[in-house]
């Protein structure tokens, strides 16, 4: 399987960092990573991680400015991507197909191919004109995501809510993982 995992710059690049290491445990997963500048600077704002580090764990990292990458045709056969975290300056480059950056055409190009396109928004609250570009994604056939945690798995560490939201992201492309303990049903059923 081969995936397109971007970073973007918005808070939460925690997200994307568990995401390229649960994908680089994954022997049948190829990642081709995409990181905007503001990502890589938040990386090493908000983790432990370089963003050398994060490209290592990739098959294959691009330039964010190399619009000639294989990720940025429909020819290159892909599952989809994800964007982990999701800014909303990204949201909207997509939403409107404005792709002056390969992150943004590599998502645009997901979205043309009919594949799979996950977007981790980062932003809250929402107002008004951040849902109504999640609902144009949406409608193009984006799944948008947000890393909203839950509890009945009754997480005890920050790490616990974030290996959850990025359990579910795996999820979308049926990757066993290991992250939380999915719902069962009620206790004593």
């Amino acid at each position: 399987m081969r995936l397109v995992v971007g970073i973007s710059g918005a808070s939460g690049a925690i997200y994307g960092v568990r995401v390229m290491e649960a994908l680089h445990r994954l022997p049948d997963v190829e990642t081709h990573l995409v990181m905007s500048d503001w990502a890589q600077r938040i990386i090493e704002e908000e983790t432990d991680y370089t963003a050398a580090q994060v490209a290592a764990l990739a098959s294959h990292c691009h330039h964010n400015r190399d619009l000639a990458a294989p990720v940025s045709s429909g020819s290159f056969l892909t599952e989809g991507m994800v964007v982990v975290p999701c800014s909303m300056k990204t949201l909207s480059a997509i939403a409107n197909s404005y792709s002056d950056s390969l992150l943004i055409r590599a998502a645009d190009v997901v979205l043309k191919e009919g594949r799979k396109l996950v977007l981790v928004v980062r932003e809250s609250p929402f107002h008004l004109g951040h849902l109504k570009l999640m609902t144009d994604v949406a409608q193009m056939g984006g799944v948008i995501l947000p890393p909203v945690p839950a509890f009945y798995h009754r997480p005890q560490t920050v790490e616990d809510i974030v290996a959850h939201t990025v359990g579910r992201i795996l999820d979308q492309w049926r990757l066993s993982h290991g992250l939380y303990r999915p719902w069962a049903g009620p206790a004593g059923d």
